[in-house]
């Protein structure tokens, strides 16, 4: 059953991150996340949540993609917290340099494809090779062990390279809703619990 909309909010220390007092900006990967997707479903449910939009959902391009997620996180009137899926995790890291000084307090992210595989489709390949640097901001990385996209050892790799705390989904797929994640509540506990120690 979804957790209710409260459990996102953690008033239990001064210094946590409020969905209520935040933008929280979600940024779908590959197609776009449908009506099942956790994303929309969250989404949905959050007034202070929006969706990053992009032009073309099937043909990513990386310069594209992330001066869509820059803007965004520019339109932020208050702390912004980032909630990608897929590609939307390298359009965070590459977008991550233009963001506007202070203004993301945070970053969790999900399933990042390994674009840097030789039978990944070609568009996607435009994403690579994937940048190494640090994020200048706390983020948590959700990888599967079955992701078919990205084997567990590379997400360990970006998460390191990132600066990402690493959080082990187990045999989980691409954690989408094709893979059984439509409500994915597990995942709302633990975005609670990122957004508690921001």
């Amino acid at each position: 059953m979804p957790l209710p909309v409260d459990a996102l909010r953690a008033p239990r220390y001064h210094s946590s991150m409020r969905s209520s007092d935040s933008d929280i900006i979600f940024v779908p990967g590959l197609g776009g996340a449908g009506p099942d997707h956790w994303q929309s479903r969250w989404a949905a449910r959050l007034s202070t949540a929006r969706r990053v939009e992009q032009e073309v959902w099937d043909e990513p391009h990386p310069e594209a993609w992330a001066g869509k997620l820059v803007e965004a996180v520019a339109a932020s009137t208050r702390p912004a917290l980032i909630v990608a899926h897929g590609l939307g995790v390298l359009t965070t890291i590459v977008a991550a340099p233009a963001f506007r000084r202070d203004v993301v307090r945070g970053a969790f992210l999900v399933a990042p494809p390994d674009v840097e595989r030789p039978d990944m489709r070609v568009h996607r390949h435009a994403f690579s090779p994937v940048s190494r640097e640090p994020l200048p901001f706390p983020s948590l990385l959700v990888a599967s062990r079955t992701d078919p996209l990205c084997s567990y050892e590379r997400a360990e790799d970006f998460a390191y390279s990132w600066g990402s705390a690493l959080v082990d989904a187990g045999e989980s797929g691409h954690l989408n809703d094709e893979s059984g994640h439509g409500p994915w509540p597990e995942g709302l506990m633990r975005l609670a619990g990122f957004m508690k120690d921001l």
